[in-house]
């Protein structure tokens, strides 16, 4: 086995098998069509996306390419950003303000009837509401929210609690997990930046394909050595011997801990394996992280 090159040193062939497109998903199709076509665009045989979005709403969709997408789980839980139009129904109420703050918090939501999952009740958080602009009965909203929020029901429900009705307007995400919409791409500059890299100009595309750990950075590491690496490739989990040292994320503080998912890359960064940490990292034998993803 050969272990990938560190992620700021790979090739093109390299970074398509195993990247990251921040891509600015258009209206029209569904995340899942956007998929496809970037599969076809890059010669990969599979990919996969950061979070479904319905045909009509646009933004933050991160894609990832060949061996990258057996991590998409890493945005099952991944905080979400959304700007969207609330349509009032009536004019607004003079406590307007104070009746979408209200919403900031743990709420309860089930899911519409033309969701793909089951309609039961649930909660989702509301990290942050906030009312950007307002013009007559529409409201320029802000929301960071639980993965799985539905924003149409929550635009409902602020409607219900005004006392005048409401539905939502446009809708736009703005962010999922760490990656957000002031890095995006568009298709057509994917497409571009392929058809350059073809003419010996990889400058765009090295841009917009970022390498696979960029999707990482939110989550604890476990430095491992290439001998480890090579066994975990063949399935076996990491063992204390195998491990040269632990650290917190790349963005953020998250820091390992007993039951916490990790990444375990090489010395040089390149990324390993996704994995649950279940042992002392600091002793000189035992089990220390069970597989949950290969990635090598």
């Amino acid at each position: 086995m050969t272990l990938r090159a560190p992620p700021d040193d790979r090739d093109l062939d390299s970074l398509r098998s195993f990247g990251v497109v921040n891509l600015d998903k258009p209206p029209g199709p569904s995340a899942h069509q956007v998929a496809a076509w970037i599969r076809d665009a890059t010669g990969q045989n599979r990919v996969a996306h950061g979070g479904t979005l319905d045909p009509k709403v646009t933004g933050c969709l991160p894609v990832l390419l060949g061996d990258a997408a057996r991590m998409a789980q890493v945005f099952d839980d991944a905080v979400k950003e959304y700007v969207t139009v609330l349509e009032l129904h009536d004019q607004a109420p003079a406590d307007i303000t104070d009746i979408v703050a209200e919403f900031e918090t743990e709420i309860y939501q089930k899911p519409p009837r033309k969701s793909a999952v089951k309609r039961q009740l649930r909660s989702r958080r509301i990290h942050a509401l906030d009312i950007l602009e307002q013009a007559e009965r529409r409201l320029l909203l802000r929301v960071r929210c639980a993965s799985g929020t539905y924003i149409r029901k929550l635009c409902h429900d602020i409607g219900l609690a005004a006392g005048t009705g409401a539905h939502m307007g446009d809708l736009r995400r703005t962010a999922t997990g760490t990656f957000d919409d002031t890095s995006l791409s568009t298709m057509h500059d994917l497409v571009d930046a392929l058809a350059f890299a073809d003419e010996g100009d990889e400058g765009k595309l090295r841009e917009i394909i970022q390498p696979a750990e960029r999707a990482l950075v939110h989550l604890p590491r476990v430095t491992i050595a290439p001998s480890a690496a090579r066994e975990v490739e063949d399935g076996a989990p990491v063992y204390a011997p195998g491990v040269i040292e632990t650290g917190p994320a790349e963005a953020g503080d998250a820091t390992p801990e007993t039951g916490s998912q990790v990444v375990c890359v090489t010395p040089d960064g390149a990324a390993v394996c996704l994995g649950t940490l279940v042992g002392d990292p600091d002793a000189d034998s035992g089990l220390v992280v069970e597989l949950d993803r290969v990635l090598v």
